[in-house]
């Protein structure tokens, strides 16, 4: 899979459940990378040989913003002769990561003004690659109020009406209509990266027996998932694909949390609701196909490597 060569990154929020998987990743890519957040980046995440500086942020805070995003990355810069200069991708994840953290006109105005703060300050430093976390929620079923139905399968960033009722995906979608808003302003690269329910290595085990069992504890999920190494690798790739402005991309892996063929499960489970297109036999019903086709991003951690279904 091709990659970008050795970049200086922002990574916000990576000191999360994401950001401590996607950060080691670019690591080992050879990036360099600054984290900002509110909280140290976890020490038994950092790879050998190397180093994650955090720098402590409120990214809401315009002017914290900007001065965080064009500095050093460590202490060891000092001894450059001159100031590197501003990054060159910003990776942006921090955020209120669900509903009921906090009540929701904080949780809007949280992920909205960091998000918003983030794009300008990169934009105006002259940034050409920003790369933002929307959401799975966006598309209105994982936070919907009772029980609802997905309008078509499979859902795409292209042709789906992504209509959400609650606060943290209208947060996330706002987020997506800033980054095109500044994309066409300043002509430059934003990526939103759709992110399905991501899974880290050891909730395999524990979690996956409920998932692949019981099959309708998933329908929020749309039966899909990220593992937060393969969206490290996504971040990776994001990096290294210029010239694409504004684009929207689901980030998923490539496969149904079912032992049942896709089209099958659909058909069973929401008869109801159109399949619009031929999926591929185990095919996630949040498809990355746009991702495949235009980053090329290839599936490494599919959940049947590391949980085998027991009937």
């Amino acid at each position: 899979m091709a990659g970008s060569l050795g970049k200086r990154i922002v990574f916000t929020g990576g000191s999360g459940k994401a950001g401590r998987h996607c950060i080691p990743y670019l690591l080992e890519k050879g990036h360099q990378v600054l984290n900002l957040d509110l909280i140290d980046f976890p020490k038994d995440h950092i790879p050998a040989g190397k180093s994650v500086y955090t720098m402590k942020c409120d990214l809401t805070d315009g002017a914290q913003t900007f001065n965080a995003l064009s500095s050093l990355f460590s202490m060891d810069e000092y001894e450059l002769p001159k100031h590197p200069g501003p990054p060159d991708a910003v990776i942006h994840f921090a955020a209120y990561a669900r509903n009921m953290i906090v009540p929701d006109s904080e949780t809007f105005r949280g992920n909205v003004m960091s998000t918003y703060n983030v794009i300008e300050s990169a934009c105006k430093l002259g940034v050409k690659k920003i790369v933002i976390a929307s959401s799975e929620t966006t598309y209105g079923v994982c936070f919907t109020q009772g029980d609802d139905d997905y309008h078509s399968f499979p859902l795409d960033e292209e042709t789906y009406d992504r209509n959400p009722m609650d606060t943290y995906a209208c947060s996330k979608l706002t987020g997506e209509r800033i980054a095109r808003s500044f994309s066409r302003r300043f002509n430059n690269d934003i990526y939103a990266l759709v992110i399905g329910n991501v899974i880290e290595p050891h909730e395999y085990e524990r979690d996956f027996p409920r998932h692949v069992g019981q099959p309708d504890t998933r329908k929020r999920n749309a039966w899909s998932y990220i593992d937060a190494r393969d969206l490290g690798q996504i971040c990776d790739l994001c990096v290294a694909k210029s010239g694409l402005g504004f684009q929207v991309f689901n980030a998923t892996n490539d496969t149904i949390t079912t032992t049942t063929p896709t089209e099958q499960f659909l058909k069973e489970t929401c008869p109801d609701t159109p399949i619009t297109r031929k999926m591929g036999e185990f095919e996630a019903p949040l498809s990355n196909k746009k991702i495949r086709d235009v980053l090329g991003y290839k599936d490494v951690h599919d959940w049947r490597k590391y949980y085998t279904h027991k009937e």
